[in-house]
């Protein structure tokens, strides 16, 4: 299993130093990563001509500092987006393509339309979520979707929705902290994510349970009312030993992206989770 780091954990870097694309993977070399993946680029963080041309650029710089790209993760909405979303979500896989990466995550649901269980939903947004893995298949690119946004969260709904799509070329990017928001632990949740594994986040919270107050800035609600923080991965309560166990004895042999999103100094905190997770990597 090999150590990436996501463009997502540079954001608060990004936003105080007006830091490029280019900055960041060099920072993610100088650190130790061996790769790193991409959200939805964006040209005011590195002026483009356009979105295809700065993932020409971002993929040349890569190759030159010998660092894979290694995912390309997108937003999107199949419930009441229809045709449109899914045309959205193939250009997506047109960026993805250009950037030389293999896997790309998108959305599936982020809210049910009135009355709707999440049942229906994957009933609803099977197919076009098929159709896009087909698309992508062509061009040599694995889709998957990760477990967050709530409606899709639960391990048993991600299973249902992935097995529901049916198709070989799609899967689950498994998020080890996620779980948390929909207040399922990891160790239920992994042996039943492992086996769909397409790619893996490596991401921590600190936790408080609904009873207690709400600890104040930084802390969000998860959807049982439980309080969760962003943190440094080894400083919370996501047993990451034991999920890199789990992803390893299903035969994952995959990509782990760290994914920060605490409220600790940005740089620090990203080499600081580089340390624990290379640590357990190497166990």
């Amino acid at each position: 299993m090999k150590l990436g780091v996501s463009s997502y954990s540079f954001q608060k870097h990004i936003k105080q130093t007006g830091a490029t694309y280019r900055d960041i993977c060099k920072l993610a070399k100088d650190i130790g990563f061996d790769g790193i993946e991409f959200i939805d680029l964006d040209l005011n963080v590195q002026p483009a001509q356009d979105v295809l041309a700065l993932a020409d650029d971002i993929k040349a710089y890569c190759a030159e500092i010998g660092l894979t790209i290694i995912a390309y993760t997108v937003g999107a909405d199949f419930i009441g987006g229809g045709a449109e979303e899914v045309n959205k979500v193939k250009a997506k896989v047109d960026i993805a393509e250009r950037l030389g990466a293999k896997v790309m995550r998108h959305d599936a649901a982020w809210k049910l339309e009135e009355g709707m269980t999440w049942r229906q939903a994957v009933d609803k947004i099977a197919a076009p979520i098929r159709e896009v893995a087909e698309y992508a298949q062509g061009k040599g690119i694995r889709t998957c979707t990760e477990n967050h946004g709530y409606v899709l969260q639960d391990a048993h709904c991600v299973e249902t929705l992935i097995q529901t799509v049916n198709h070989p070329n799609y899967g689950w990017l498994v998020d080890m902290g996620n779980f948390l928001c929909a207040d399922e632990p990891a160790v239920h949740a992994l042996p039943i994510a492992a086996p769909y594994a397409f790619h893996a986040h490596a991401k921590d919270f600190l936790y408080k349970p609904s009873w207690e107050p709400n600890p104040g800035e930084g802390w969000f609600a998860s959807r049982g009312g439980g309080h969760l923080r962003g943190t440094i991965v080894g400083h919370g309560v996501v047993p990451l030993a034991y999920c890199i166990d789990v992803l390893r004895n299903s035969g994952y042999e995959g990509w782990l992206s760290y994914e920060f999103e605490g409220m600790e100094e940005n740089i620090p905190a990203i080499k600081a989770g580089y340390q624990v997770l290379r640590t357990l990597l190497e166990k």
